[in-house]
This record gives structure tokens, sequence and C-alpha cells, in this order.
């Protein structure tokens, strides 16, 4: 039962803006690279057919009527390891908007060089330290608890229960994102989760389930999941057999039903709030892979959890491409055939439950824990759902392992070999043995996806 709406100090509706000049662009100072205390401060969600970013403000005061019980207060502060990291962000909202319309024109991609068509700036930054396990854990908390209402068993507790129970964000017209906004104490880091995928497949629910499969089948898919002859696609971009009309599939991407312009208000809006700060970005599956697209969009430090493959995506989007983008880190294990891209086919489990999860290909650098290999994990999609990887991050394990030369891997754990045999630095514990508590972020290289589909003018734009 949840508590009367007493406890919702305060919902802030903010305009969104008619062009990407009306905000200013964010200029952080916070160049520190020791550990930032973060407090939950913000609740959010962000609709798509309203089109309008809602805050709900936590009370600072504790939820518990004893006040001496420090665990029970949900603004008690906790602390994350902080690495100084270079981003490069655009010059401004504005030029970074013209640039991507001038490549929708010029059919121009993420891989694109944009140089002399839209000046980056080069910044240095505190960024989370993806090399601390304890990081990780914390972070990968703080997405878990946005799937859930705050009372439910399966909120975790992030050093002092925070949980306190709104509807904010559940309500049954709520169809777009939603999760929390953490800011230090000086408002110098601001730290947005972003809810990935509610649905009983991946053991969540909610009033965001059908646009999350939605943006799913849009974003991951080869053509509009055109999986199989009884599929219904969710665009009109299939042209038969193996071909999809290439700027059809681009225009699917910004329709009213799509995240990646939701969630760009949504940094828009908390860049307005706190125009000094450093904002970094964090979710899960679905949540982490829009994590990474705003977070090559404005520079911010992004990490990503269970995520798929969202290169496709960024390409499709034209998004500009940054001289790099190694500010935003995958992390994610083997036997997961979600981010691995191995959950495919007519009869793959996600087909079965009408996902089409067919890419493959991340941006950034990701830290693969090859669980097939030293966990002796099966592949299957019960390990994909961030539970999951909270309790395989919170177990102690030693990474620093190489599998063995003879020893081929099979589809979904390819990518872990190439990963797991390369050079590794690592760290010695007391007893003088290589240990490596989080294996090392990578780039991925030579990915190939959807390489069976031929994309091009195929389709009479009015018969999208």
């Amino acid at each position: 039962m949840l508590p009367p709406f007493h406890v919702l100090s305060l919902v802030l509706a903010l305009p969104i803006p008619v062009a990407p000049t009306q905000f200013p662009f964010q200029q952080p100072n916070n160049a520190s690279p020791s550990p930032i205390t973060l407090y939950l401060r913000h609740l959010h969600v962000t609709g798509t057919a309203a089109r309008r970013v809602l805050f709900a403000d936590v009370p600072p005061e504790p939820r518990s009527p004893h006040a001496a019980d420090v665990d029970s207060d949900p603004r008690r502060p906790y602390t994350l390891d902080t690495v100084l990291q270079t981003t490069h962000r655009p010059s401004s909202l504005a030029a970074h908007a013209h640039a991507r319309k001038a490549a929708v024109r010029l059919g121009k991609g993420l891989h694109h060089d944009t140089a002399g068509e839209l000046t980056w700036e080069e910044d240095v930054i505190a960024g989370p330290d993806v090399t601390s396990r304890e990081t990780l854990v914390m972070l990968a908390k703080m997405t878990s608890n946005a799937y859930l209402y705050p009372d439910e068993d399966e909120w975790y507790d992030l050093e002092g229960k925070w949980n306190v129970s709104y509807p904010f964000g559940w309500e049954e017209d709520a169809d777009g994102l939603r999760g929390h906004v953490f800011v230090s104490a000086d408002n110098k880091t601001v730290a947005i989760s972003v809810k990935g995928t509610s649905a009983g497949f991946f053991g969540g629910s909610g009033p965001t389930a059908p646009k999350d499969k939605t943006n799913d089948n849009l974003l991951f898919s080869c053509c509009c999941a055109k999986v199989g002859f009884s599929w219904t696609p969710v665009c009109g971009c299939w042209a038969g057999g193996w071909t999809c009309d290439r700027n059809c599939v681009e225009e699917s991407l910004w329709t009213d039903d799509s995240f990646y312009p939701v969630g760009a208000d949504l940094y828009n809006n908390i860049s307005y709030m706190y125009p000094d700060a450093n904002i970094w970005i964090i979710g899960h599956s679905l949540g982490g892979a829009l994590a990474s697209l705003l977070g090559v969009t404005f520079g911010a430090p992004v990490v990503a959890f269970e995520s798929p493959g969202e290169k496709m995506a960024a390409g499709r989007l034209h998004l500009p491409s940054p001289p790099s983008t190694q500010h935003v880190t995958h992390v994610y294990h083997t036997a997961d055939p979600v981010p691995m891209g191995t959950c495919t086919g007519v009869l793959s489990s996600c087909a079965i439950a009408g996902f089409a999860f067919e890419s493959r290909c991340h941006l950034g650098k990701t830290i693969l824990y090859d669980t097939v290999r030293k966990l002796n994990w099966s592949v299957s999609i019960r390990s994909h759902p961030i539970e999951v990887v909270i309790d395989m991050l919170e177990e102690k394990h030693n990474w620093d392992s190489e599998p063995d030369d003879g020893d081929e891997m099979e589809s979904a754990t390819g990518a872990a070999s190439k990963h797991m045999r390369s050079e590794q630095k690592y760290k010695k514990s007391d007893e003088g043995k290589s240990h490596l508590p989080v294996p090392i972020a990578e780039p991925e290289e030579d990915c190939v996806e959807c390489y069976k589909w031929e994309y091009g003018d195929f389709l009479d734009p009015g018969n999208w």
C-alpha cells in the first residue's frame, strides 16, 4: 500500500525547448579526481506524448519517525570513486543539431568524419572510476532501483534506505522514461539513472512496458523487428527478402514513441537546473543504450550495464561523431545473450517474447566479464536482469586468468576470448599474486552486425 501524496514535496514541469539554444550549454568546472558524495535529489519521468519532463523532489528529512535511525534516512550520503576523464562536447547544442541535420541530408552516420562541420571542445572532468568494483556495484544498484516501486522488497539499500514510496512515474499514462537524479551537496556533480525495459520477460512490469518494447525493437533490430513472416514490424521499412529502406528505418527513430529525443529533453532540463555540474548518465539494458547515446551527444560520462549494442542506432540517428567515445563504458557478461548479440532467430527466447535484439556492437569501451568460462554459467536470457549483475559484482572473483589457447569459444563467448586474451595489467594482492577485481575496459574492434541485410532506397516515402 503506497503512502499518501503528502510525502511528495514538489513536482516541477519544465517546458521542452522548441530550439536547442533555449538551454545554456553545460560548462562544468568540477575536475577533481577525489571521491564524490552524492544524494538522491529527484525522481524523473519524461513522457513521449506530451513531451514534458517532470521532477519530484525527495524530501531531505528521514522518512522514519525515528530521526536518530540513520539507516532509514533517504538522504544519507554515499561516496563513489572518481578518475579524471577526457570528454568531447559540441560547441553548442544548436551547432550539434545543425550538424546532425546536415548529416541526414548527406546520408552520413556516426562513422563519418565530422571535422570541419562541428567544433568539439575537449574537457577533462571527474567521472566514475570503472576500475573500482565497489563503484560499479553502487552504480548498478542505483540503476536497479529505477525499475521498482520504492517499497518493493527488491529495493537495494544504498548506505541508507532512501526508499520514500511515491507512485510518481507509475501512473497509467506514465509511458516514457523513468529514473532518479543524484546530486552532490555543492551541485557540481549530477548522476542520472535511466530505467531499462519493464517487462515480465525480464522480471519487471509497469506502464512503460509497451513503449519500452517498441523502442527495443526500433533501436536494436536490423529492420523494424522483421524477424519472421508472422511478426508485425514496428515500422514499415522492410522491402522484401533481406532488404530494408535506409531512410525509412532512420526516420523511425524520430517518431512520437522514440525515447532518444525524449532523453535529450531530460538531459537539457537537468543541465538547465544544474548549469555548472558535471553530468553522468547510468542505465541498464535499454536504459544503458539510451545513456550511451545521450553521453555521445552531450559528452557526459556513461556507465551502461547489459546494454544491447547501440552503435548501429547511433549511426541511424546520424549523431555527429566526437573525436573519442572513451567516456562511455559498457559493463556486461558473456552469459547474457542480449549485449552479446546472440539472442536472435525466430526460435530464440527473445523472439518468442517478441523482442528482436539483433545488434551487438557497442560504442566506447567494454568491461566484459567472462562468466561462461570463469564461473561456468550457461548462456541464458535469465542472466540479463540487473540483479544478476549486482550479485556477480558483489562476489570478489579474480578476473585475471586468460582462457586456454586450445579452447575456442562459440558464438556467445567469441567476443570474450578476444578481450580476455589481450594484454592486461594486474593488481597485486597481499599475497603477491596477480589479481584483477574488474576486467580491463577495452574498445570493441572488428564488430559486425546485420551482415545479411542490404540497406538502400527501396521504398517510396509515401509507403513507409
